[in-house]
């Protein structure tokens, strides 16, 4: 099955609606696109209803970050439609995400980087407020040429951590998506930037935690490190999957959907266009 298990909607810093990210997978060749905005559940009903009657099925499925680590994110993957404990942790994230973007607007300030937090909110079209919606404000007005150098100099620096948001424990967010019916998955393992004994460690753990599976197929991905992820994965009892990462060419020109081959067989329950 040609898959891509990782992407993101206008509900939370992607490009375009669900309802057009659909279409776009349609036209990409792929069959199982998982919707996995941040932090938010509310893209979902959208996409599936956009699915219907196409060759494209959608999985329901959400990004979350742990707190353990700046770049430690789970993937929610086939939830069910009734996620009481996970939409419960997402008003938690949203609110802490809303608070931070004052903060954001403060923190720039100081660099001589002046914003409107009223443009900002407009461009997230009251969805989740996200750091791509400062870059692109960023970007309007002239302060960095692409959002890439907004995060570089900005919005992904040691500084910048100072201001991060709430985040839930990484066994909190994969409890929060087992009771939704999902499988919880390590997204884009090599940000975390650890050598490979590390990462392993890292993984054994999670794995303890209840984590059920490796995104070992990623763009940015080396094939020493997909080759790595894949033994991992084995060793672990893991499952695998594939994702881009798809927010739109506005946010992640280098980006695009990407159907990679992939037996989802372990992921495609209750929560696939349910």
């Amino acid at each position: 099955m040609l898959v891509d298990l990782h992407t993101h909607t206008t509900a939370s810093d992607g490009q375009y609606t669900p309802a057009q990210l659909v279409e776009r997978a349609e036209a990409a060749g792929i069959e199982l696109l998982a919707v996995t905005d941040h932090d938010t559940l509310d893209g979902l009903d959208e996409a599936l209803r956009a699915a219907a009657g196409r060759s494209v099925a959608v999985l329901r499925g959400v990004e979350l970050g742990a707190k353990e680590h700046r770049h430690l994110h789970i993937l929610g993957l086939g939830l069910s439609a009734d996620c009481p404990a996970l939409s419960a942790l997402c008003r938690t994230l949203r609110a802490s995400r809303e608070e931070r973007a004052r903060r954001i607007i403060a923190f720039l300030g100081e660099k001589g980087v002046d914003l409107d937090l009223a443009e900002v909110e407009e461009l997230a079209g009251g969805e989740v407020i996200a750091r791509p919606h400062f870059a692109q404000v960023m970007v309007r007005h002239g302060y960095v040429a692409t959002t890439r150098e907004a995060f570089d100099r900005y919005l992904d620096t040691d500084e910048y951590q100072r201001i991060e948001r709430y985040k839930a424990p990484a066994a909190d967010c994969i409890a929060a998506i087992h009771q939704g019916g999902g499988r919880a998955v390590l997204a884009h393992p090599y940000q975390l930037a650890l050598p490979d004994d590390r990462l392993a460690e890292t993984v054994r753990r999670l794995k303890d935690q209840g984590l059920d599976g490796l995104e070992c197929c990623y763009p940015r991905h080396t094939p020493e490190q997909t080759a790595f992820y894949l033994r991992l994965a084995e060793t672990c009892g893991l499952g695998v999957t594939a994702g881009s990462d798809f927010h739109g060419e506005r946010v992640k020109p280098d980006i695009a959907l990407r159907p990679v081959r992939l037996d989802a067989a372990w992921l495609t329950g209750a929560g696939a266009g349910a």
